[in-house]
């Protein structure tokens, strides 16, 4: 085998897969950290509102009452990573027409850069009173 001229190494292709991977990667790895940033978001939401509507379910039971509804919304934050973005957890009793209902309202922060975010979020969950 004869070595390459300088002529025949510009016109070859070995070792483009190094480069193209150098100038690929960098996309790929921001691509897969938006997912999964975007999966994270996605996830304290539904913790969030899932732990709202279930504190103010075991509200709505008889005998029920607030400070039950706020205990079981902390209970289920506290044992989730989405617990950590929570500000406030706060529940009543609202009277709409002839229906009574509890409402638990959790204020977080949905996170936008890792748990860190600008964006503050207030969930409402409703339970009609047995």
């Amino acid at each position: 085998m004869f070595p390459l001229s300088v002529r025949d190494r510009f016109r070859s292709d070995r070792g483009n897969a190094s480069v193209e991977f150098a100038l690929v990667a960098p996309l790929l790895m921001l691509v897969a950290l938006a997912v999964l940033q975007l999966m994270l978001a996605v996830h304290v939401r539904t913790v969030v509102t899932s732990a709202a509507i279930e504190g103010a379910r075991i509200a709505a039971l008889v005998g029920g009452d607030v400070n039950r509804a706020e205990s079981r919304t902390r209970s289920i934050l506290e044992s989730n990573i989405a617990g950590t973005a929570v500000q406030s957890i706060s529940a009543s009793l609202v009277t709409t027409g002839e229906n009574e209902m509890f409402a638990v309202v959790v204020e977080t922060e949905l996170p936008l850069i890792g748990f860190y975010g600008p964006t503050s979020m207030k969930i409402t969950g409703h339970a009609l009173v047995e």
